[in-house]
């Protein structure tokens, strides 16, 4: 039992010291000793109730000093060890280092409220970021924060609820038929043409069809099998960018696509060019990427600005007898693979085989992606199918009074 300066008892816990200030002192449940000071005996009570109340429902932290930069590297290294790819992980560093860390990471996170994240997500969206990076942020924020919590180094998650208003999503670049035709004829015999063949007839991923083999090619069967992908970027323990050999983006990205004749005559052609590539003195294959069937005029990888030069070249190629109001749209390798999807809705294809051709986790990701091109396919069909009834209005029509005819 504490005592004041004359004597005076207090209850269990509480003290005056010398200088005239009171103090209590308490357990908390993590077993730490807690000691309150306060200059009014009744205010420090208050305070001392307050905190063995908070102690008791479990509104009490672990650590109070734990900063957000601290445990995002805490969260990263426990949380998702074994749980994302290495690329994925170097992702969530740039995200964080880039985007969060300058204005919260110095924060603690008892002290981080909604309106600091609602702030953040608001300044991001002042700098013109897309929509994607900034809930990758909330996404990343609302994790760790709810693991926090079950490690009672947070008692609220000031992420939750927040929402992001989606940002007009501009125009996929897909090639119209007209188009698809006039690239394609100029790029015939360059040294991509088979890539972009192949590309544009199954929707592959750039890195699913960079890093393909000749063994991951079934002629017999018709198909492709998709179990890799080529990544060109700098992991944990990389002194700069490299090439490495990863599963695919998602389970689902696992699969099997089909090849059309087109494509086939481009595997063949590559095939070809590729015995061709390495048989050359010039060649100089990497380690462990020796039996890549797309690949440089070196026998290397090829990695996003290769072909980016290389659509560049033929784009230019088209526009150099072109006046300036039919210039050809400049546009990125993932363009193959919407304008592949697009056509296979134009042909009528079922939404979830497209599904399944694009390795997308979910039908909802392909409707979501490529909605107009959906509704466009449903108007033409909605608008053969009235062609179709009108028809057979007509025949009616006619049948009848052919039938009047003979009746009178």
């Amino acid at each position: 039992m504490g005592k004041d300066l004359k004597g005076k008892e207090l209850g269990v816990g509480i003290r005056q010291k010398v200088d005239g200030i009171y103090s209590a002192r308490y357990v908390d449940k993590f077993g730490k000793r807690k000691e309150l000071y306060d200059r009014n005996l009744s205010s420090l009570k208050r305070k001392l109730n307050e905190a063995k109340y908070n102690d008791a429902i479990g509104n009490v932290i672990l650590d109070d000093s734990l900063t957000l930069s601290v445990w995002f590297d805490n969260w990263l290294e426990i949380y998702k060890y074994n749980v994302i790819r290495d690329n994925t992980r170097v992702y969530y560093k740039q995200v964080f280092k880039k985007h969060i860390e300058p204005l919260l990471g110095h924060k603690r996170l008892k002290d981080i409220t909604q309106l600091h994240i609602r702030a953040l997500l608001k300044e991001l969206d002042k700098q013109g970021l897309q929509f994607q990076t900034q809930n990758k942020v909330r996404v990343m924020l609302l994790d760790m924060y709810n693991k926090a919590i079950l490690d009672n180094y947070a008692v609220r998650n000031p992420a939750k609820g927040i929402r992001l208003p989606k940002h007009n999503k501009r125009n996929k670049r897909v090639f119209s038929v007209e188009e698809q035709i006039d690239f394609f004829d100029c790029c015939k015999g360059t040294f991509y043409d088979n890539l972009f063949t192949v590309a544009v007839n199954t929707g592959l991923r750039q890195g699913e069809l960079c890093a393909l083999t000749w063994d991951d090619i079934d002629l017999e069967k018709k198909e492709i099998n998709v179990e890799k992908t080529l990544l060109y970027q700098k992991l944990e323990g990389d002194t700069g960018k490299t090439f490495h050999i990863n599963p695919p983006k998602t389970k689902t990205s696992n699969r099997k696509v089909p090849i059309n004749k087109q494509c086939e005559i481009a595997l063949k052609k590559q095939l070809i060019q590729r015995n061709n590539i390495i048989s050359r003195q010039s060649a100089k294959p990497e380690k462990g990427f020796e039996n890549l069937l797309f690949t440089t005029k070196y026998a290397t990888p090829i990695c996003d600005q290769i072909l980016i030069d290389a659509i560049k070249k033929i784009v230019n190629e088209i526009n150099s007898v072109r006046s300036e109001i039919e210039q050809f749209e400049m546009f990125t390798p993932h363009c193959f693979r919407h304008t592949f999807a697009t056509r296979c809705f134009e042909a009528g294809i079922s939404p979830k085989v497209i599904q399944t051709y694009l390795g997308h986790s979910t039908l909802q990701m392909t409707m979501d992606l490529y909605t107009s091109v959906f509704k466009h396919c449903e108007e033409k069909a909605i608008s053969r199918l009235s062609e179709y009834f009108i028809s057979l209005e007509d025949s009616r029509e006619i049948n009848i009074e052919r039938e009047f005819e003979k009746q009178i």
